[in-house]
């Protein structure tokens, strides 16, 4: 069975029907992000509360990719993808109907459990589908639609919320992403490299414990707890930054902030073809790197360096997260899916986790306190990029012995 090879009509349409993949699990996921303030306002909720309107569904999307991984053996990839696509636009739909604010609650975290279906086993279909020398721009693709679905819904969000109000921002995006996933549905090859397999409770828990036992690996997939804990932590409350003094922007004006996903769109693709060609490490580091040059750029009080600062750190983010996606897989070796699962386990659960503390952060010490905690977690990356590094299958291993056998010969 082939793969799926570069530059060719089946490559195109795979990719774009996992760009759609990646938009609408963004677009529906995110769409409250910007809402927050107004739903501090409106509910008469604290900020850390209403940021519950993200870090519910994404806490608990955490938690059920754990088993849509394993049940994605049983009835195959792309028609959970689909089935999940479809769910997760219906409810982004009737949640504009919630008539109070525990009433949303249960509706995102309904979305939460149905969203599981699409992140964990993208990933996996692009490890096993893909020709392993398209895998990295293939990713990227992918990822830069997670950046404009991202984007989108959260622009669309602000905007509509401005000339309507929220429900109705909430039921055009919900119409948006039922398109994307009619359009996902008829595009998608069929896979060709995973067998359907009954659910087995038991093999589901030992190919786990062999996952956790692989301590390179666990390395690699803690980057999604850190990465996307920082990222969410800045996004969740620049919107209450912004709409106070001296500043007292309007939803749409906020909601136009996102327009810097677009270089996050670029990032993915472009650091992940850099990636196949220098390595993950390297341009890991790379991306790290421009993450907390960014964060520090918003420190300033002008508005204009915040929003470059918000650029760069968008642009390192989106491509840390599509190489890091990528070496999830050179160090599973197998069952890659629940390789996967594990990563945006982490990756989700950093979102629900570090989304929520953030807010005692910002009640406590402001903005500078925001920031400080994403340095931190940022900081943490380092030595785990080192360790992945020296432990990676095949060539940093095979280099590193042989220059300890060189200077041993010397010696």
């Amino acid at each position: 069975m082939s793969f799926i090879e570069k530059g060719t009509d089946e490559q195109k349409k795979a990719s774009f029907a996992l760009f759609l993949g990646g938009f609408v699990t963004f677009a529906t996921l995110y769409t409250t992000q910007p809402l927050m303030p107004l739903f501090s306002e409106q509910f008469g909720v604290s900020a850390s509360a209403a940021s519950l309107a993200l870090s519910l569904s994404t806490g608990i999307l955490s938690i059920a990719m754990i088993v849509a991984g394993a049940l994605s053996d049983a009835f195959g990839k792309k028609k959970l993808m689909a089935v999940s696509m479809f769910a997760a636009s219906i409810i982004g739909i009737l949640t504009a109907l919630s008539p109070t604010f525990w009433t949303l609650l249960a509706f995102r975290a309904l979305l939460g459990i149905f969203l599981a279906g699409v992140p964990a086993i993208a990933m996996a279909y692009v490890s096993e589908e893909f020709n392993p020398k398209a895998i990295g721009s293939a990713m990227g693709l992918y990822i830069s639609g997670t950046t404009i679905g991202g984007m989108s819904g959260r622009i669309l969000t602000g905007l509509l919320t401005d000339i309507f109000n929220w429900r109705a921002a909430l039921i055009l995006i919900g119409c948006i992403a039922l398109a994307a996933s009619i359009v996902f549905l008829f595009t998608l090859p069929e896979p060709r490299h995973s067998a359907k397999k009954q659910p087995s409770l038991k093999k589901m828990i030992m190919t786990y414990r062999i996952h956790f036992y692989n301590r390179p690996l666990l390395a690699v997939v803690s980057f999604g707890f850190l990465l996307m804990g920082s990222f969410v932590t800045l996004y969740n409350y620049i919107g209450f930054l912004l709409s106070e003094p001296p500043y007292s922007l309007s939803q749409t004006l906020i909601g136009f902030i996102f327009i810097v996903f677009l270089t996050g769109t670029f990032s993915a693709v472009y650091m992940g073809k850099k990636a196949d060609t220098y390595g993950n490490p390297l341009m890991l580091k790379w991306s790290i790197s421009i993450m907390a040059a960014g964060a520090m750029l918003t420190l300033p009080a002008v508005l204009f360096i915040k929003i470059i600062g918000i650029a760069l750190f968008t642009f390192g983010f989106f491509a840390a997260h599509s190489i890091a996606s990528t070496w999830v897989g050179d160090y599973a070796g197998f069952n890659k899916t629940q390789a996967s699962s594990i990563y945006l386990f982490l990756y989700y659960l950093g979102s629900s986790i570090v989304g929520s503390f953030g807010g005692w952060f910002w009640t406590h010490f402001h903005w500078v306190g925001v920031i400080g905690l994403i340095l931190l977690l940022l900081t943490i990356t380092i030595p785990l990029i080192f360790y992945a590094e020296c432990h990676r299958p095949g060539v940093y291993c095979s280099l590193k012995k042989q220059k300890r056998s060189s200077a041993m010969d010397s010696a």
